[in-house]
């Protein structure tokens, strides 16, 4: 081990317990520090693991409990308007599941707790100082904690970011709210389901589940972001309005609006996405999970990727000899792989909150993205089919590029 002890993680959605489960395994006690004063649940909405990231929490202990809560998708269709096709699966690979931010957090944290890892909520970061020794973070309420290393895991929003690069970029808005129910509709293509719908004026999706019900989602366009609070501070029944005004003509969209009722309305918030970070380390602090590398939702690997980072950096911080080779040969293993991803969801973005020149360039917009539909090993092959073998040890210089010729 790299001479590192002990760990400090700044954030306990997803990609903070994942971290510190995999630094205990990797031989390094982890505490994590959440600014929320309990879980956050209600924070976040309805999210897939793609197969990847279903290995990925293979390898931090928690595949079956996922398994057990999310809703594996056997099917997907993309449809424009009365025009569907239907996206071929990967061979050999298990199903995406599906299931709430919170209860993804939930099983983690329980993991978590079980290994013996502090779990401390309350505890906002507003500073870290380091010396030849170690990191201390300093926390809102006037505590401290003291570590060998500090890793943000702070989301979007992150404050370790800042701390790292004060010049850091901060989340772009996609320009679109998220929001979403789940409501009672029998659709004849049965439970295991998932379309992901281009309606006549915006996006949304939606997927079958046993008992008659259908979840669906939402991607609004709103031109300024929403955060949190006032995303929910519009009552749910003008949202519904809204809903009923973009999604009324289109089949089923408007049908699932008109029997979402108003209680049931879930508001997730404006989606960002997070354009490339100059700087994922300095000194003892780095940076891991949508902190980093937040792709849009329209990648389904947000989720997935912050647990592969997590496994990779309790990989390097096991193996190499410093903490600085460790968290260079961290981000070297894992830059290319999110950046890519990024860049495919950006693209499908601008075609889900278009502006006049995409809106006209609609009908080719959709036999491109048919035509990749029909690609799928060449599309989402190197996403869903990587592994990350966390016993494999890392060698010195992993992730460099290799000379050619």
């Amino acid at each position: 081990m790299a001479g590192i002890e002990t760990a400090l993680v700044i954030g306990g959605g997803i990609a903070g317990p994942a971290a510190a489960v995999a630094l205990r395994r990797a031989g390094v006690e982890a505490a994590v520090y959440e600014a929320y004063p309990s879980t956050a649940d209600g924070v976040g909405g309805t999210l897939a693991i793609a197969p990847n990231g279903l290995a990925a929490l293979d390898a931090v202990g928690v595949h079956d409990a996922v398994a057990a809560i999310g809703t594996p998708i056997e099917r997907s269709v993309m449809s424009f308007g009365r025009r569907a096709v239907a996206l071929p699966r990967l061979e050999g690979l298990p199903p995406m599941r599906v299931l709430d931010r919170a209860r993804l957090s939930r099983v983690l944290h329980d993991r978590a707790q079980a290994l013996g890892v502090p779990v401390v909520p309350g505890k906002r970061l507003v500073d870290a100082v380091e010396s030849a020794d170690g990191v201390t973070a300093r926390f809102a309420d006037g505590s401290t904690a003291t570590a060998d290393v500090l890793i943000g895991a702070d989301g979007v929003h992150s404050t370790v970011r800042r701390l790292i690069d004060p010049q850091a970029p901060g989340p772009r808005h996609t320009g679109l709210v998220g929001l979403e129910s789940e409501v009672d509709l029998e659709l004849p293509e049965g439970p295991g389901g998932m379309t992901f719908a281009f309606g006549s004026q915006a996006y949304y999706l939606y997927w079958t589940l046993p008992g008659g019900r259908v979840g669906w989602g939402a991607n609004l366009p709103h031109r300024r972001p929403l955060s949190l609070t006032e995303a929910r501070r519009v009552p749910p029944e003008q949202w519904l309005a809204t809903l009923r005004e973009v999604y009324g003509g289109d089949s089923p969209g408007g049908e699932l609006v008109r029997r979402t009722r108003p209680e049931k309305l879930h508001v997730v918030g404006s989606t960002h996405i997070m354009p490339s970070v100059p700087r994922w380390h300095r000194g003892r602090m780095v940076l891991v999970g949508d902190a980093v590398h937040a792709p849009s939702n329209s990648s389904g690997q947000g989720a997935s990727l912050a647990v592969e980072s997590a496994l990779q950096l309790a990989r390097c911080l096991r193996d190499l000899p410093d903490f600085g080779s460790a968290f260079a040969a961290y981000e070297r293993l894992r830059r290319p792989r999110v950046e890519r991803i990024a860049a495919r969801a950006a693209r499908i973005n601008q075609v889900k909150a278009p502006g006049r020149l995409t809106r006209a360039m609609m009908p080719l917009a959709m036999r491109l993205l048919s035509a990749t539909a029909m690609r799928p090993e060449r599309t989402f092959g190197p996403e869903q089919r990587h592994r990350i073998d966390f016993d494999a040890p890392v060698e010195p210089g992993a992730g460099a590029a290799r000379p050619t010729g």
